[in-house]
């Protein structure tokens, strides 16, 4: 059985490998993000099955209403949307690694992990609340426009400030959950107040950006619960979107920081 583990792992690893490589050409990236999606699922359900967390018939539902679900937004949403439907999907892959990682919390974890933990948290909530906004922004649900405020930057150092008290306070005494709610609470408003404050045109940079945090929060994720496909898959989620995030401010004429 554990060889049969290690070799879906090496499977999975290679079809997302093979998946990124092919979303490099136009002619080649829808079938390069199938095959991608392919090699995220087997290593999604073989992690499940390996950790004995579900059954084959639950893997099955899963697998199911998340057909149902891509395949109706694949169809109905126009092409001219694909941005903002990028965003939102960016959006619960960072609250689907935010979900691991306070998953992972055990009474007697190491302190490695509980960093993990905190960051898979803390990188999630950000990118899911980051998302929501640039989702906003982006169809127009909200004003597109950047909204400034006096005092703004202050306010966001107040923020990281208390996030990393937080998170500190967290892996010093696990046993205090109410300074991981407070991470998590935090995590959540700095993600909004991220993205606000930048306008429209700007914001494709902040999709690619949000990608990349997707991906290094599912590598947080990956440490936090030993799952080495996880790791790997984050880790290269997260440096191709910041390799295209360099570009795409390369091709506007701006800098990251100035975004």
């Amino acid at each position: 059985m554990d060889t049969f583990i290690q070799f879906a792992y090496v499977v999975a690893g290679g079809l997302f490998i093979l998946g990124l490589k092919r979303l490099g050409s136009p002619a080649t990236a829808r079938s390069g993000n199938m095959v991608s999606s392919i090699g995220m699922l087997i290593a999604v359900a073989v992690a499940l099955l390996d950790q004995g967390i579900v059954e084959y018939q639950f893997i099955a539902i899963g697998i199911a209403i998340g057909a149902v679900i891509g395949a109706a937004a694949a169809r109905l949403v126009e092409m001219t949307s694909m941005p903002e439907m990028v965003a939102l999907f960016n959006g619960f892959g960072g609250l689907a690694s935010l979900f691991v990682g306070w998953a992972a919390l055990s009474g007697d974890a190491a302190t490695f992990t509980l960093v993990t933990i905190v960051l898979s948290i803390l990188i999630g909530g950000v990118t899911f609340t980051g998302s929501l906004v640039a989702y906003g922004k982006l169809s127009e649900k909200i004003g597109s426009g950047a909204v400034l405020f006096r005092g703004q930057q202050v306010v966001n150092s107040f923020i990281v400030l208390g996030i990393l008290a937080s998170a500190v306070l967290f892996v010093t005494d696990a046993s205090s959950l109410q300074w991981l709610y407070l991470v998590i609470a935090l995590s959540l408003v700095f993600g909004v107040m991220v993205v606000i404050p930048i306008g429209g045109a700007d914001m494709p940079v902040v999709i690619s950006l949000l990608n990349s945090y997707s991906g290094l929060a599912a590598c947080a994720a990956g440490f936090a619960i030993n799952n080495n496909i996880l790791i790997v898959a984050g880790s290269l989620v997260g440096a191709s979107g910041i390799i295209l995030t360099q570009i795409m401010c390369k091709a506007m004429n701006r800098s990251l920081a100035n975004v």
